[in-house]
């Protein structure tokens, strides 16, 4: 092997042990929260919200700062012994603190001024994700109507329970309607915000859930490996993006729905799945050769269908069970792009490296290909051992 391609070799193997080593996690949707509110106009000076926020993050996340040692007794029992209407029991038995912890996160301003907050009904709680969110509805007077902001902090990174939250936030507020993504970085958005601000971070929002999902990585790691040229890998990136937007988009219509407990070790196992099946046609004595038989239409198909199980992960990451408003779609449909554009920029970055070892030393792209792929199978498998069975009811 010469030395250009001993260097080459040494910096994809790299690459592929710092994305193996961040993969520990057995499920990298599981250190981040999402809440969803909806805020719309009430009577004449009021202005409504309904937030929806994941149970247990909210009674432990509660408890904590609201130093109520009792919520946090009765909530996690009811949260074990999954009994939703022991849940909503224990939330409204210690409405203030509930209330309390969420108002000092989460303000609507008109004009500037601060609206004034009152809970509308009783905690309620519902299933996203196969998992129990609690609904808080509040009623706001705002001393001043006209442009409105609003603003969350819910769930930040120094209670040290979660590494992000996002707030999806859909309104309708004086004729003026849209959707935006707040987290940490952007904590607020003003509802005269030009769409194009508001559509970036939804776009910025599927970028970082492509680049940090790294099931999704690592699958798409798996097809670069696997593929030997460039129309290949074109090809199965087609496939995989044109497979994952169409259920991505059904279930944002909300014509499809998957609980999280059958997709996501379904997404474990086409890692798994799409590497095996480069580390067979290694074994092949032709795989060194150039015009490698990978049964390509075969190949398509396999991640085709896995193509549309990963869009169901994706809409997942965004909390999507019923059809959404038309503006949020749009939010939609750009968050589907900032995927791509990851996508694409790994495609670039890793597939030329590859391809440069192969034409250097055949043998030595054989064989980090083939570990390449050794290691994100194992991830797969035990991705899929965990989501199956440790994380199972």
């Amino acid at each position: 092997m010469s030395h250009l391609a001993r260097r080459i070799a040494l910096g994809v193997v790299a690459a592929a042990i710092t994305l193996l080593s961040c993969a520990v996690p057995a499920a990298a949707h599981g250190f981040t929260s999402t809440a969803y509110v909806d805020v719309t106009a009430g009577e004449a000076g009021h202005v409504l919200t309904k937030l929806e926020l994941e149970y247990d993050l909210y009674v432990v996340s509660t408890a904590d700062t609201e130093k109520n040692d009792d919520l946090f007794k009765a909530g996690t029992a009811a949260f074990d012994a999954r009994d939703t209407e022991a849940q909503g029991a224990a939330l409204n038995a210690y409405a203030d603190s509930a209330v309390a912890y969420v108002t000092k996160r989460f303000a609507v301003t008109a004009e500037g001024a601060p609206c004034s907050p009152v809970k509308s009904g009783d905690l309620t709680i519902g299933i996203r994700e196969d998992v129990p969110y609690a609904t808080l509805l509040l009623d706001w007077t705002c001393p001043e109507a006209g442009e409105h902001e609003v603003r969350s902090t819910l769930f930040p990174d120094a209670e040290t329970f979660v590494k992000d939250t996002k707030t999806i936030v859909v309104y309708d507020l004086g004729g003026i309607s849209g959707s935006a993504a707040l987290d940490a970085a952007n904590p607020s958005f003003s509802t005269v915000l030009p769409w194009y601000e508001r559509f970036y971070e939804f776009f910025l929002l599927g970028a970082e859930h492509l680049l940090f999902g790294l099931d999704h990585v690592l699958f798409l790691l798996a097809l670069i490996a696997g593929s030997r040229r460039l129309r290949e890998v074109v090809l199965v990136a087609t496939s995989f993006t044109l497979a994952h937007s169409v259920t991505f988009l059904l279930a944002a219509l909300g014509l499809v729905s998957v609980p999280a407990s059958i997709v996501e070790p379904i997404i474990a196992l086409s890692i798994a799945v799409v590497a095996a099946w480069h580390l067979w046609q290694l074994r092949r004595p032709a795989a060194l050769g150039d015009h490698l038989d990978r049964s390509g239409w075969t190949r398509l198909g396999v991640v085709f269908l896995f193509g549309l199980v990963h869009g169901l992960g994706f809409a997942g990451a965004l909390g999507i069970q019923e059809a959404w408003s038309w503006t949020l779609l749009w939010s939609l449909l750009v968050f589907n792009v900032g995927i791509e554009a990851v996508q694409l920029g790994l495609i670039a970055l890793i597939f030329p490296l590859i391809s440069l070892l192969r034409r250097r030393s055949p043998m030595a792209g054989h064989w980090v290909t083939g570990l390449v792929a050794a290691g994100v199978a194992v991830m797969g498998i035990v991705w899929f051992v965990e989501r199956t069975f440790w994380n199972s009811p």
